[in-house]
């Protein structure tokens, strides 16, 4: 039995691509043309802009805003207040050409307030909490410390 999506009365959800049993909170925005799958669960206070794209059984936190060019594949979890970038030289009107594509790749988790500047790509590994991502880390590895980087193997089945 597929169900429709759940969308909170107090959620403003413009797309109409949104997959079956995704739940979509309180107080969140998602822009008309962003693409959410099937069996997401998308946290209260979350803004998804227009160039955005959600695979299937995607989690993201509370907080979250999924700027232009974010993509995250299936099976990815995304914490609390997570920021992601997509201009490395902000300017007030000023906007470039293409906006940077960051990719969070089938699996991967990013733990609460961590960071990615736009461009990156999250392997199926863990980004601690708190954690700036200026560069990819290795595929099935948890990162850590200011800059990440490999501090601990996750175990099979872990992502």
């Amino acid at each position: 039995m597929t169900r429709n999506p759940l969308i909170h009365h107090l959620a403003d959800v413009q797309t109409s691509d949104i997959g079956a049993e995704t739940r979509v909170w309180q107080f969140t925005v998602v822009l008309p043309q962003a693409k959410i799958g099937s069996d997401c669960n998308i946290c209260s206070h979350c803004f998804i802009e227009n160039d955005v794209i959600v695979g299937d059984r995607v989690t993201v936190k509370s907080g979250v805003q999924l700027w232009d060019g974010v993509r995250l594949e299936d099976d990815v979890f995304i914490g609390p207040n997570v920021t992601f970038t997509n201009d490395s030289f902000p300017r007030s009107k000023a906007y470039p050409i293409a906006f940077k594509t960051t990719t969070i790749q089938s699996g991967a988790s990013v733990g609460g307030g961590g960071y990615f500047a736009g461009g990156h790509n999250g392997r199926p590994s863990c980004n601690g909490g708190r954690r700036c991502c200026s560069h990819s880390i290795g595929s099935r590895w948890c990162g850590g410390g200011r800059k990440p980087r490999s501090i601990a193997p996750l175990h099979r089945g872990a992502a």
